[in-house]
């Protein structure tokens, strides 16, 4: 009876911890990609798939961060890069971003934070690559600086950096 009882305890904590997984979060894998290409990395994606994202369309299947919002288009260091959020900006929380890369030299890293060009006071994400984008949820100061924008880093292979910023 104490086996029984220690077994269903344990398939409660198992249960109960699942809403807790998020996008980006216990990926143990790295991506690497030529160009914004998706590649298999391991990146677990807890209770759900980001196939079921569809961020270039209007509606959203799968599970939603809240409205889509395209932050713009710029073409730096060889690259065109396009990126958008989900939902609010609001200091304090998070802010799922998604980023389009092509062309460029081969990708090493991306990386994405929300305040000043210098990251005074922010905390850079690594993103990973989903199916033909980059990924993660950047968290919001706070305070949230003045005119604060989305930052893009793009590290090339053999650690020459692009920088972009967008408006939020």
């Amino acid at each position: 009876m104490n086996t029984l009882k220690t077994i269903a305890i344990a398939s409660f904590y198992s249960l109960a911890m699942l809403p807790l997984a998020s996008c980006g979060e216990g990926g143990s894998g790295s991506a690497s990609s030529t160009a914004g290409k998706a590649e298999d990395h391991g990146h677990d994606h807890g209770d759900h798939d980001h196939a079921d994202h569809d961020h270039a369309s209007e509606g959203m299947s799968g599970h939603s961060h809240g409205e889509t919002t395209e932050l713009g288009e710029q073409e730096l260091g060889g690259y065109k890069i396009k990126a958008s959020r989900d939902g609010d900006v609001k200091a304090g929380g998070d802010v799922p971003i998604d980023v389009w890369v092509t062309g460029g030299a081969k990708i090493a890293s991306v990386r994405f934070w929300i305040g000043t060009e210098d990251a005074k006071g922010s905390l850079k994400a690594k993103a990973e690559i989903e199916t033909d984008n980059w990924h993660t949820h950047a968290e919001v100061p706070n305070p949230l600086p003045a005119d604060s924008k989305l930052w893009v880093e793009i590290e090339a292979e053999g650690g020459a950096k692009t920088l972009a910023g967008f408006a939020l």
